[in-house]
């Protein structure tokens, strides 16, 4: 059942129920704990009466004299029966909200490019951290509660029938009217819920932007305008956190007086002595009501949570539905060649409904060294994007070694490239684990030693506290620019890809970096296809051919001398950078 099959409450909370059936054991034993406390409450509800009849008025010795027994067996069993309950119940709640954390975080590794594209990572954040809580007091903890107290309900109300049946029908009066309650409580709270939950992304959104971006932040004098937008969210979130506060106390409150008027009727009406109560059975009767209120109240009180979890769940659901990348190759592959094709390739992003390429065609030699350049926005990025198929073309076809790369093994494919960008992913790691990451983890440190000294970074690395084991900080913020280009090239070295892509790799660097990490990739691009991104001119000049790219349009193509001679596009922006 995917999300949007799920037209009501019930349907959303049966598929939540049935992510916990696996611990259907530890349920139920918490089942059986809970019933056999309820089972407990009840008689000592019921115990009242032969406690008053037996012990205060009629002063039996043998009932007297095993009384304190009974007390402290009773209380006993209640605290066994209870921590069953609580316990194993609970047990299956945080095992729903590990469950949950670890598909989630699972799936989002393998969703496409383009969810990413209209997602913020701090909804998503809030999502795994915040939702699947609610979800948690949704699933287990409110059912927990609702099998403690419904069944206590269920315990109570049959001991007022054994009592008095006449009186008890009087005080069931009251179920039409506080089910309309609840009903409409239902429908409001879960509205509210909703609001709630997008206040928290909105609130770990801004937070994180905010955080993340500090220096810019401080820079261009933005704390009072980041501190106005998240006041504004977390006011935001404060309201309507207060309107289920308000709803749950308003509806809790109504039920609880409805709920006082058969009781007032029941203590006049047993006084009469039409009616033949016992003082016992009037004491257990009326102890049997007042402890109504509590399942009641909490009842009522229950549903803010199952709203908010139903909420949740929703949101859960939706990305868990959400289509992962598409992996239909069949042909398995070991190493390229690096042969490359482009075929009448048209590219248009789903969100923007933009052309971003249009009818591309050129061919890349096994080993050849390609530059792309052309104005930003013109679509170089988005071309070599298609490589390793984070997004797929909407017409025409790439190929690689002559087979269409859809035909691929999707994970056999991006084997084949390794990546250098501008925008470095480095993680609060050692640097050895930043070298030899994922699928090269069980890398020997000799090798990545050879790595790190390819790239130019091993004299640093020895330098450092931990050498290769040193932490480098959140995304390598404890080293320069220079050095995390160069632990990147390390990382793409160690790798050796038949496919290289170079996204703007220099662009950030000062001069004496930037002559470090071009002499580590000279070395890197040795034997490799490799396709280079680049603004800076000087360094696409040794390429095999320079391809000109203009609003998702190949322009020109050749050497850097053959474009200087045609005086053309390229010739154009070569003379405005070096301003000939």
């Amino acid at each position: 059942m995917k999300i949007n099959d799920l037209s009501n409450s019930f349907d959303v909370y049966l598929r939540l129920l049935k992510a916990a059936k696996i611990y259907w054991l530890s349920f139920t034993i918490g089942v059986i704990g809970t019933i056999l406390a309820v089972g407990v409450d009840s008689f000592f509800a019921w115990a009242i009466k032969p406690l008053i009849d037996k012990g205060l008025v009629a002063r039996e010795h043998t009932f007297l004299l095993w009384l304190p027994v009974l007390i402290v067996v009773v209380f006993v069993l209640r605290g066994i029966t209870l921590f069953m309950s609580n316990y194993y119940i609970t047990r299956v709640g945080r095992s729903v909200v590990m469950d949950f954390r670890k598909h989630i975080f699972a799936h989002l590794m393998h969703l496409p490019a383009s969810f990413y594209d209209k997602e913020s990572a701090g909804k998503l954040l809030s999502l795994i951290i915040y939702n699947t809580e609610q979800v948690a007091a949704a699933s287990t903890d409110a059912l927990l509660i609702i099998l403690q107290e419904g069944l206590t309900l269920i315990g109570l109300i049959a001991v007022m029938f054994v009592i008095s049946w006449k009186l008890t029908l009087l005080f069931m009066l009251t179920v039409p009217f506080i089910s309309l309650i609840t009903r409409y409580n239902t429908k409001r709270l879960r509205a509210l819920s909703g609001s709630v939950q997008q206040a928290i992304g909105e609130i770990t959104h801004i937070a994180e932007e905010g955080i993340g971006g500090y220096r810019v932040v401080r820079i261009f004098g933005g704390e009072r305008y980041e501190k106005n937008k998240f006041n504004a969210a977390v006011e935001n979130n404060r309201n309507q956190e207060m309107k289920v506060v308000i709803t749950n106390s308003l509806g809790s409150s109504l039920v609880q007086i409805i709920a006082s008027l058969p009781l007032a009727a029941i203590v006049y009406i047993a006084t009469l002595p039409s009616l033949h109560v016992s003082v016992g059975s009037f004491g257990a009767m009326v102890a049997a009501i007042l402890r109504l209120f509590t399942p009641i109240r909490r009842l009522t009180k229950i549903n803010t949570d199952i709203q908010k979890g139903i909420a949740s769940a929703q949101s859960i659901f939706k990305l868990l539905d959400a289509d992962v990348e598409k992996d239909g190759g069949k042909i398995p592959l070991d190493r390229v060649q690096g042969a490359i094709e482009y075929r009448n390739v048209y590219l248009t992003y789903q969100r923007s409904r933009k052309e971003v390429l249009h009818d591309v065609n050129f061919t890349v030699k096994a080993g050849e060294n390609i530059a792309l350049v052309g104005p930003s926005g013109s679509g170089k990025s988005s071309l070599v994007s298609l490589l390793p198929r984070f997004y797929d073309v909407t017409s025409g076809a790439i190929f690689i070694d002559g087979v269409n790369i859809h035909d691929y093994e999707l994970t056999d494919l991006r084997r084949q490239f390794a990546l250098v960008s501008q925008h470095l992913v480095l993680f609060n790691d050692t640097v050895a684990r930043n070298i030899a990451y994922g699928c090269l983890h069980t890398t020997n440190e000799k090798d990545i030693i050879h790595a790190a000294e390819a790239a130019h970074i091993m004299d640093f690395i020895k330098q450092l506290p931990q050498g290769l084991h040193t932490v480098i900080g959140d995304k390598g913020l404890l080293l320069s620019g220079g050095q995390r280009q160069r632990l990147a090239i390390a990382r793409a070295i160690l790798k050796n890809a038949p496919i290289l892509i170079l996204d703007e790799a220099t662009s950030a660097l000062d001069t004496e970096s930037e002559y470090h990490v071009q002499e580590a990739l000279q070395g890197l691009m040795r034997e490799r296809t490799t396709l280079v991104i680049a603004h800076r001119l000087s360094t696409v000049e040794r390429a095999d051919r320079i391809i000109v790219i203009e609003k998702g349009r190949v322009m020109e193509m050749g050497s850097h001398q053959e474009l200087l001679a045609l005086d053309g596009m390229y010739a154009k922006l070569y003379k405005m950078q070096f301003k000939i």
